[in-house]
């Protein structure tokens, strides 16, 4: 009976704890621009924008990751970027709900457990998976931070349920719309990082291959632990789209 009692006291005291480690999420405003500074694995950024808890195709993956160790937070531009491409999914893909994953920190820098992810120009997303009749199934996508104990191998199929499959098609979608929405900022996607191995499956789908037509960079090369949790998630860098400004004669002969 103590033991009960015991238990039950810290679970109040973790409630607590968490409800007490949200308050900062549930009153934060978005507002004004961002301004990087730095590269991913040495910069921050300052006034950031917190990425939404939910929205009517896709949801933040962690609760733990959300609202106790503030992972959400990204540059204003990735933020409306983001949101422009689900908004752009509703169309492309109707049937499908995402899942935001980490982001950045309030004031990027060193995240936990990510060595990139510091200039506020990162985020990651989960790979839509389909059950063996081709539908979406979504109860992986819930188990929050745990996720990274998974594995999906080379074909994209999962080591304990094999009739999970990730749905690449999917992912190319919505690649495509991020691409869509960045161009409209003035930006681009630097770099995204997937598992290798899934590389020529995810080129060889209906729109992976307008991917690859768009010449949008994907590390051909990883380390080996990158390289093996990458394998239900995608992460994408975007950066300022470079600008060649005109000059007039007279500016050229100063």
């Amino acid at each position: 009976m103590k033991l009960i009692k015991r238990g039950r006291y810290w679970i109040l005291i973790f409630l607590i704890w968490g409800i007490f480690c949200s308050l900062d999420q549930w009153t934060y405003v978005n507002e004004g621009t961002s301004k990087s500074k730095g590269s991913v694995r040495d910069g921050s950024v300052s006034n950031a924008w917190l990425m939404p808890w939910s929205g009517k195709n896709f949801g933040y993956f962690s609760w733990w990751s959300y609202f106790v160790i503030d992972n959400a937070y990204i540059h204003s531009d990735v933020y409306k970027i983001a949101l422009e491409a689900y908004e752009t999914c509703e169309t492309t893909c109707p049937n499908t709900f995402f899942r935001t994953m980490e982001c950045g920190n309030t004031n990027g820098g060193k995240m936990t457990f990510h060595n990139t992810h510091q200039n506020g120009l990162g985020i990651d997303f989960m790979i839509p998976k389909l059950n063996s009749e081709g539908v979406q199934t979504q109860w992986l996508d819930r188990i929050g931070m745990w996720h990274y104990l998974l594995e999906f191998d080379t074909y994209g199929k999962n080591q304990i349920f094999g009739s999970i499959q990730l749905d690449l098609e999917t992912m190319a979608k919505h690649i495509l719309a991020l691409d869509d929405a960045a161009k409209k900022r003035n930006m681009s996607i630097h770099k995204i990082i997937l598992r290798t191995e899934l590389l020529d499956d995810f080129f060889n789908t209906p729109s992976g291959k307008k991917v690859k037509e768009r010449g949008i960079y994907f590390m051909p090369r990883l380390y080996p632990l990158a390289n093996k949790v990458h394998d239900d998630h995608y992460h994408v860098d975007f950066k300022k789209a470079f600008v060649v400004k005109k000059r007039t004669s007279r500016e050229l002969f100063k």
